[in-house]
């Protein structure tokens, strides 16, 4: 996909699970899960990616990508609900990374299904993070919100400027003013969030930034 800096080897934590390369089973048995993760139809196509495919109760899940030995890169981790007879819906997905100048940025991407539409907030969070003992956060992010052929349909910087009241109505405004939101109804499809940081009050724009994404009518 013309990535340039593609993380060679990543590894996967899910909770108290884990996963190194997706055709084995990360347990002292050396179990694959193979044929499982095959029948998904959502199979790596290189066998040093990592796959963790599991049930989950309703809770709070944190998923952790790294490059295995320590190594760095560009990589991309994903969630997706298998079973289709499921009523289960995601309620929130964020992610947090690295925020660097020029094309790198973070992009968080999303699928909204089911055939109808639905209301989200997609927030944009840097400055904040300081007081949960981040370092280094991004002071100014900002948020464009993108449909699945790459148009955008929404942008903002800092969320007071622009629909201050109906984001504040979602009990869910970001807690500094520097901070990015927006608001809106989409129909089902695909589309991408994508934080960038701003150098307009003097920051570097780059730093460690926080996406996500609300599902409004969970």
């Amino acid at each position: 996909f013309n990535i340039q800096g593609a993380l060679q080897d990543p590894t996967l934590a899910v909770g108290s699970g884990s996963n190194d390369n997706w055709k084995i089973r990360d347990n002292p048995a050396g179990e694959s899960q193979e044929a499982q993760v095959q029948a998904t139809g959502l199979a790596p196509t290189d066998n040093r990616e990592a796959v963790y495919l599991a049930g989950f109760t309703s809770s709070n899940y944190s998923s952790i990508l790294r490059g295995k030995n320590n190594t760095t890169g560009i990589g991309v981790i994903e969630a997706y609900q298998t079973d289709q007879d499921s009523t289960a819906e995601l309620g929130n997905i964020s992610s947090r990374g690295f925020i660097e100048g020029a094309d790198n940025v973070m992009i968080g991407g999303f699928i909204l299904g089911g055939g109808a539409s639905a209301k989200i907030i997609v927030r944009a969070i840097g400055p904040s993070l300081a007081a949960f003992g981040i370092a280094n956060p991004v002071s100014d992010p900002t948020l464009s919100l993108r449909n699945g052929n790459g148009t955008q349909i929404a942008f903002n910087d800092d969320w007071k400027s622009n629909q201050e009241t109906e984001i504040a109505a979602t009990t869910l405004p970001p807690s500094n003013d520097f901070e990015s939101a927006i608001v809106t109804t989409l129909p089902a499809g695909t589309y991408t969030a994508i934080v960038a940081g701003s150098t307009a009050r003097g920051g570097t724009g780059t730093g460690v930034g926080l996406v996500e994404i609300y599902n409004l009518q969970y």
